[in-house]
């Protein structure tokens, strides 16, 4: 098999909407080593999620390749598609809206086995829930138990055993922990990783927090407005932090150490449209650093400025920002 298990080559996906065309994904590329993490970082409407769901199979692309093991997902057929849903799986962000109300937490993780079929029996589907539920540290007595009953770190739990319910290879998570009380957050991504470790998963960990990213990610990936401009590992990319976008998303962390003043980088001036962009930078509106060569010019591709770093900003080798 390939050493990456997900390989991403120019991906785009575009709305139409009654002002012109949302470009959502435009021309992305990057790929996912086996049995790491790939953490995808951005403020909210940056196309991150809308990654997360082109893999996952929920949206379909515009252009460009979605390469799993070597096939292009982008040209599955339904057969295809049913069969790569077994090695691909997705958590969600918000663990209510996820479940289904009507089911209880041993039906929902059942699920996937049912449309898979998976079991022959329904004892046999049964042990196989329970063993999931030890797994993600649910306690049994919630078996027959509805949403409504459990609090968020459970839901995400019952969520994280619905996505491993099929032994996938890949799961996408979108923004898992954003919405749960911070000491669910370490419960949820310590259990992310010790499962990581034991069933050798690879993941996608779509995310605007850097300081989550860090702890989680072997390497990261920088996305504003529906374009990367900045991929580098994780050690290097917080030692060595170099478009401005990617600085200010840095400088936002709060550091734990109150008599240390923090530097934070301010982001003044207007956003881009991702309707209709024009060539050039898309942060170029925003940044201290902007001159004539970041805007009319085509976009700026992401170029290599240590092995196994890329940026996108035209002055990344002459500015110390």
């Amino acid at each position: 098999m390939p050493d990456n298990i997900l390989e991403v080559k120019n991906l785009k996906k575009y709305f139409k909407t009654p002002t012109g065309t949302l470009h959502a994904v435009d021309n992305v590329s990057f790929s996912v080593e086996r049995g790491t993490t790939l953490g995808l970082v951005g403020e909210s409407g940056c196309g991150k999620s809308t990654i997360g769901r082109l893999i996952a199979g929920l949206h379909t692309a515009t252009g460009g390749q979605i390469l799993f093991n070597g096939q292009d997902v982008c040209k599955m057929n339904k057969k295809q598609l049913h069969e790569y849903r077994r090695e691909m799986q997705m958590v969600f962000q918000d663990p209510f809206s996820s479940l289904d109300p009507r089911k209880t937490v041993s039906e929902t993780i059942s699920e996937p086995l049912i449309i898979h079929k998976r079991f022959k029996t329904s004892a046999e589907r049964t042990a196989h829930v329970d063993h999931l539920m030890d797994i993600v540290g649910i306690s049994r007595r919630f078996a027959n138990a509805y949403p409504h009953e459990m609090d968020g770190g459970r839901r995400q739990r019952v969520g994280i055993a619905r996505a491993l319910a099929l032994n996938p290879q890949f799961i996408v998570c979108d923004e898992p922990v954003s919405s749960l009380d911070v000491s669910i957050q370490a419960q949820i991504l310590n259990l992310l990783k010790e499962l990581q470790e034991e069933y050798k998963l690879s993941f996608l960990f779509i995310t605007h927090d850097l300081s989550v990213v860090k702890f989680f990610s072997n390497k990261i990936a920088v996305m504003y407005l529906g374009q990367l401009v900045e991929t580098a590992s994780s050690q290097e990319l917080f030692r060595n932090t170099t478009h401005p976008y990617s600085k200010a998303l840095l400088s936002a962390i709060p550091i734990p150490n109150v008599h240390k003043k923090m530097q934070r980088v301010k982001l003044i001036g207007e956003l881009t449209s991702p309707i209709d962009p024009e060539p050039g930078c898309r942060f170029a509106k925003r940044c201290l650093y902007a001159d004539e060569r970041c805007t009319g010019h085509g976009d700026p591709a992401l170029v290599c400025i240590e092995e196994g770093h890329y940026c996108s900003c035209v002055r990344a080798k002459e500015l110390e920002v």
